[in-house]
């Protein structure tokens, strides 16, 4: 298939139903009716060879050819629309503006301390006011236009958001280097006897690893269970306790705390961190430069 061959505008109404989640609302949005959305759809299968959605009890969910079109897509979209607007209506150089950031405890940790003095050096007038993922209701208020970026693993904004993948990261195991596990390989039997707190962080994919440990019947000896990553250094370099904790935390832990790490001896899986946003602001010209300004400096494989 070649470029000329394809009719941008169904991979618009494509990209809608993706982010809408239903033909209706993305016929809606898209000021267009619901036969037309779907007559699109359907020339979009023709074209690709896919059924694109599925039919399920709880509406319709998109297929994996189609989930892997979801961050192309928008990304070439969001690059066409920067190419035909003229003129962005923002200068950093000048602006006071104020960007809100949902980020969860880890992301406040590992993004805000690079992100300021970049702010710094373009957009001296500029603040960031940190939100808490848990201590508003994310979704509504990214919806709203109210919050302008989420930065992490935040599985509760799956569908819905424009999202671009920054970096992926494995779980390691955190413990001072004093610890007696420190430097020899980290065996699962010493994985399960040492003393571990556990960080049981709502509202981020971790929960989902701690669920993990008790679906493969991995019996953790837990002495101190914690709502957030926040004070885990501390704790460790005061006690022989062990952590299992995402490595960009990790590293930014060693730099203000006596901590080693090792590879974790259970197999989890990577985990992708993710900048997310909502059409509400998809097409803002300051949220355009943050995102970009972010997404420069943080997209790596190997952070």
């Amino acid at each position: 298939m070649k470029l000329r061959d394809v009719d941008l505008n169904l991979l618009v109404v494509l990209h809608e139903v993706l982010v809408k989640g239903n033909v209706s609302r993305a016929a809606e949005s898209l000021d267009m009716s619901q036969p037309a959305v779907s007559n699109a759809l359907n020339r979009l299968r023709g074209m690709l060879g896919d059924d694109l959605f599925l039919r399920t009890s709880k509406g319709i969910a998109p297929t994996r050819f189609a989930e892997n079109m979801r961050e192309p897509v928008a990304h070439a979209l969001e690059m066409i629309l920067d190419a035909v607007n003229t003129h962005s209506g923002f200068d950093p150089a000048v602006s006071k503006r104020d960007f809100r950031v949902a980020l969860t405890d880890v992301g406040e940790i590992y993004f805000l301390p690079a992100l300021l003095p970049l702010l710094s050096k373009a957009g001296p007038g500029i603040t960031i006011t940190s939100v808490r993922n848990t201590s508003v209701n994310l979704r509504d208020e990214m919806e709203s236009g109210r919050i302008d970026l989420a930065l992490g693993l935040l599985p509760d904004l799956n569908f819905g958001f424009f999202q671009r993948r920054l970096f992926s990261q494995r779980y390691v195991c955190l413990f001072r280097k004093a610890h007696q596990l420190a430097g020899k390989p980290l065996t699962l039997a010493g994985f399960q006897t040492a003393e571990h707190v556990s960080v049981t962080a709502e509202g981020t994919g971790h929960t989902a690893i701690e669920a993990m440990f008790e679906r493969m019947g991995i019996a953790r000896n837990v002495r101190l269970r914690v709502p957030h990553f926040v004070a885990v250094g501390h704790i460790l370099n005061s006690t022989d306790l062990i952590a299992v904790a995402p490595e960009a935390y990790a590293r930014r832990a060693f730099e203000t705390a006596n901590l080693a790490s090792a590879p974790c001896p259970v197999e989890l899986p990577e985990i992708t961190i993710n900048m997310l946003w909502h059409a509400q602001n998809h097409r803002d010209a300051g949220n355009q430069w943050l995102r970009q300004l972010v997404f420069e400096h943080f997209s790596s494989d190997e952070r």
